[in-house]
């Protein structure tokens, strides 16, 4: 038997912070986000979840309500599944950054694991509270469905504890915004059956 995790990111965020390292910002979706949150919340009962997991931030918040509408399992609220406080990138475009900071804003992973952005939430902390939300999960749904509802660098971080691989190498995976990665927990191994599926792509413009 094999415990089934759905990491799924909130839909398109309002267009004022769209390529802006928000992070800690409590920001809402925008039009485009709210359509691609109806096509996902009728996607999301075939995967037929047991229990969901999810980020207190309103853009999360506002991507399940369709799915929630749907008779969908009453969610467990983690506040420690939130997203990376960016610190002083906080806010900023990302050509903001590059001119203030004198980096490589597609470097951010790279940035954040090595200390490098001011203020920011260091990774070593930042991974010991995803991966409480992450192993409660497993510890409570064993051999289950479970949906874990949150952020793009959360999923990050899941997928690096999950195949022990080094943080800022997860840059070699997308991850859209309304997308679904399936991890499979079988016989003491990990196994990646979806990564970044778009149920709204082709959909929704």
């Amino acid at each position: 038997m094999s415990t089934h995790l759905f990491l799924v990111r909130h839909a398109e965020v309002e267009e004022k912070y769209q390529r802006v390292f928000g992070g800690r910002i409590d920001m809402n979706l925008s039009a485009r986000g709210l359509r691609q949150a109806e096509v996902l919340g009728k996607f999301l009962p075939g995967l037929k979840p047991h229990a969901i997991y999810q980020s207190p931030m309103k853009r999360v918040q506002q991507t399940f309500a369709p799915f929630l509408k749907n008779g969908a399992p009453q969610p467990t609220v983690l506040p420690e599944m939130r997203e990376v406080d960016f610190g002083d990138w906080t806010g900023l475009v990302w050509e903001q950054v590059k001119e203030k900071f004198g980096v490589n804003p597609f470097d951010w992973l790279d940035q954040l694991e090595n200390g490098l952005i001011p203020n920011a939430e260091r990774v070593a902390g930042y991974r010991t509270r995803v991966e409480s939300c992450l192993q409660r999960a497993i510890r409570e749904q064993p051999e289950r469905n479970v949906i874990l509802a949150c952020h793009g660098g959360v999923i990050r971080m899941m997928l690096s504890i999950l195949i022990n691989l080094p943080f800022a190498k997860t840059s070699a995976f997308e991850i859209d915004y309304a997308s679904v990665t399936h991890v499979e927990l079988r016989d003491h191994r990990v196994i990646i059956q979806l990564l970044n599926y778009t149920p709204w792509a082709g959909l929704v413009t």
